[in-house]
């Protein structure tokens, strides 16, 4: 979970509103100052959290609450609106309408601006979008074949040249190529520090692309100093955005978050981990929805899509609601989940699952699990998938071997899926809560 201490310690004080007899002024000041330690601790500017939290303040003890709701449920959604008004308050997307879209990405050293490239290339690359990779990072000897290497693993052009020292001649001299494009986006040098020669390299890039979105991209463990180069780059070409990076892997994500957001220039992606696929457009309401364990549909949605189509969703949706599945469908589901990401991840994102204490190690069990499902979903026949009724003992022993997992293991598959059909075959045309409650601790994974 990103920001997971901060994430913990707002559930926390969610769960002290929600167990409340009732919301008196005594109750705000704690949570007040609860709100407080725990921005804080995630490196949260202090000007800025008691900014934050005055509003929340006094809206809880002026606003009343509409005849639908209770005070304590009211009190939650004033720190859920005000914690998103904190954070940019509505999405911002990316400008694409002109085409070739050119997106300049800028940041230090260390920043993972190279990277974030190629995970933006396979973003929109999934989304139907052609493009290509453009390498003017002529200081540091690695960087072009890094970005060419990334662009070979997801199958992007990349246009570099590692002779020529000047990053404008680089860009100028493929122009041609860039036609055939939706967007371009274009990996630039970094430094260690802001430099004067980089703010002058910086400008005659600029001069020359003209891009439509030029992007900071800054380390999460940055913290607060994010300001200042986001402030800085602002000043210099007028930033359009920010990419927070490393946002999994540090306490100080807060910081980074905050600092950016004040800057002027609003954040429109986040790095959630090192694979490819770790990016995520960055939505204050779902990010909040996540870090208070309320969930994030949008993005959960978002990830379904990239996982499966919606034919097949469709088709096996309809099978697994007739009772009509077997082995090849369930590898189907499987491989989508497995595309998701983590379970840890996933869950997070399920209205409702985030404020369930799932040990973590229970989830990572069962990722366990799942993946020896799959050796063994890979070992068997075609007819044995279509018809799992015909694997007798002996064909057991087999799929066993040929999958590296034990006859236990396989008999455990064949059982969670005999049962999982049998209860989907009850569900028809019954209230399924009723039937979850009836099936609970009976079938694996509930």
């Amino acid at each position: 979970m990103v920001l997971e201490k901060l994430s913990t310690s707002l559930k926390s004080i969610l769960k002290k509103i929600a167990r409340a007899g009732f919301v008196d002024k005594a109750l705000i000041e704690e949570l007040i100052k609860e709100i407080q330690k725990s921005l804080i601790h995630a490196d949260v500017n202090i000007k800025l959290v008691f900014e934050l939290t005055k509003q929340i303040k006094e809206r809880a003890l002026n606003e009343k609450p509409p005849a639908a709701i209770t005070q304590r449920e009211y009190l939650i959604k004033v720190v859920y609106e005000e914690l998103v008004k904190f954070l940019g308050e509505e999405k911002k997307e990316l400008n694409l309408k002109q085409k070739p879209t050119k997106i300049l990405l800028l940041g230090l050293f260390g920043s993972g601006k190279t990277t974030t490239a190629a995970k933006i290339a396979n973003y929109y690359k999934k989304r139907g979008k052609k493009i290509a990779l453009i390498g003017l990072d002529v200081h540091r000897p690695a960087a072009i074949a890094q970005l060419e290497q990334l662009g070979g693993k997801i199958n992007i052009p990349v246009f570099s040249d590692k002779k020529e020292k000047d990053p404008v001649k680089i860009y100028k001299k493929f122009q041609d190529e860039y036609k055939k494009f939706d967007m371009l986006l274009i990996d630039t040098a970094g430094r260690d520090a802001l430099s004067n020669d980089l703010i002058e390299e910086i400008k005659e890039l600029n001069r020359a692309i003209n891009p439509q979105e030029k992007i900071l991209v800054v380390s999460a463990d940055l913290g607060q100093a994010a300001e200042r180069q986001a402030k800085k780059l602002h000043d210099t070409v007028n930033i359009t955005g920010v990419i927070i990076t490393k946002l999994d892997g540090t306490a100080r994500g807060g910081g980074s978050l905050t600092a950016c957001a004040i800057s002027g220039a609003p954040i429109k992606f986040i790095g959630i981990g090192e694979k490819i696929d770790d990016l995520e457009e960055f939505n204050p309401k779902g990010f909040v929805g996540r870090l208070l364990g309320m969930g994030d549909l949008e993005a959960l949605l978002e990830k379904a899509k990239e996982a499966i189509s919606e034919e097949l969703a469709e088709d096996l949706g309809k099978k697994f609601l007739k009772g009509e599945f077997n082995f090849l469908d369930l590898y189907e589901q499987m491989q989508a989940m497995s595309k998701m990401g983590p379970l840890t991840k996933v869950i997070d994102m399920i209205p409702g699952m985030g404020g369930v204490k799932i040990p973590k190690e229970m989830l990572e069990g069962q990722e366990d699990k799942m993946k020896k499902w799959k050796f063994i979903l890979q070992s068997l026949t075609r007819e044995e998938l279509e018809n799992p009724e015909i694997l007798t003992s002996s064909r057991i022993e087999r799929v066993a071997k040929g999958s590296g997992t034990t006859t236990h293991e396989v008999r455990e598959l064949l059982k969670q899926y005999k049962q999982s059909k049998k209860l989907m075959k009850m569900m028809k045309g019954q209230d399924p809560e009723k039937l979850m409650k009836r099936f609970k601790g009976k079938i694996p994974g509930f």
